[in-house]
């Protein structure tokens, strides 16, 4: 397996960065539960999948870092992160998660965000994270398990469902990636908030296909979906917004 190279592309990074943004509320609540799972102060932090940047520079504000490095294997969206979320004490610097350009024992937290699914191999990038953490370090990993596949997304591109679940691990498969490399499971959890104000606000920021995975279906089908949501926010503009929610799964373990 080779990772998704779709987002080396400068097109995809610049509707990523514009069609994932949260509400800062939402950002905020994200950023405390991550910082939660670590006591230490001061933290040096380490996000792995750093993408565009929108949580690294979350945590620089709200977490009290020492540092913040984001690590990201595409140039295209590094150049977004710098663009939009630099910032003082964060740094961005590109290579792959399966060989950390970080010195050892460097951070006490690791965020993995929307990302264990694009890697070419767990196993190995579970070591590598277990090399870069300090002892007793914490890595939050931020997904969707393979048997939880309940994003609204899918309602409007079922086909989307049936492709991820031959890409996305399973609960299981991310234990046992990370405990076969020393580290131990402190908690599964899971966590939901807004992403958008409303349906409208929702289909708006997916027209130009901010994910990867919508490069996976023809254009009749993409429209075809956003018909289907058009067609649905028009319904919901006749009654009142109701806000769309993400809910995402958790697993947090600690470094041996």
């Amino acid at each position: 397996m080779t990772r998704d190279r779709a987002y080396d592309d400068e097109r995809l990074a610049v509707a990523y960065q514009r069609g994932n943004q949260m509400p800062e509320a939402s950002l905020r609540d994200w950023t405390r539960l991550i910082g939660s799972f670590t006591d230490r102060p001061a933290p040096a932090i380490v996000e792995v999948g750093a993408g565009t940047g929108m949580f690294c520079a979350a945590m620089a504000r709200r977490l009290a870092p020492s540092a913040v490095v984001g690590i990201d294997p595409s140039a295209a969206m590094l150049a977004e992160a710098v663009r939009h979320h630099a910032g003082p004490g964060v740094h961005y610097v590109r290579g792959a998660a399966e060989a950390l350009p970080v010195r050892s024992g460097a951070f006490d937290l690791a965020l993995l965000s929307r990302m264990i699914h694009h890697l070419p191999d767990r196993p190995r990038a579970a070591r590598e994270l277990a090399r870069v953490l300090r002892p007793g370090g914490v890595v939050v990993v931020r997904t969707t398990f393979r048997e939880r596949l309940d994003a609204l997304v899918y309602d409007y591109w079922p086909r989307l469902r049936e492709l991820d679940r031959k890409r996305f691990p399973s609960a299981d498969e991310i234990r046992e990636d990370f405990t076969g490399a020393g580290f131990t499971v402190l908690k599964v959890t899971s966590f939901a908030r807004p992403v958008a104000e409303d349906l409208r606000t929702y289909r708006a920021r997916l027209t130009a296909r901010p994910l990867a995975k919508f490069g996976r279906l023809t254009p009749e089908e993409f429209e075809d979906g956003l018909d289907h949501l058009a067609a649905d926010a028009r319904r919901e503009g006749a009654t009142g917004p109701v806000p769309v929610d993400e809910r995402y799964d958790v697993v947090v373990l600690t470094a041996p």
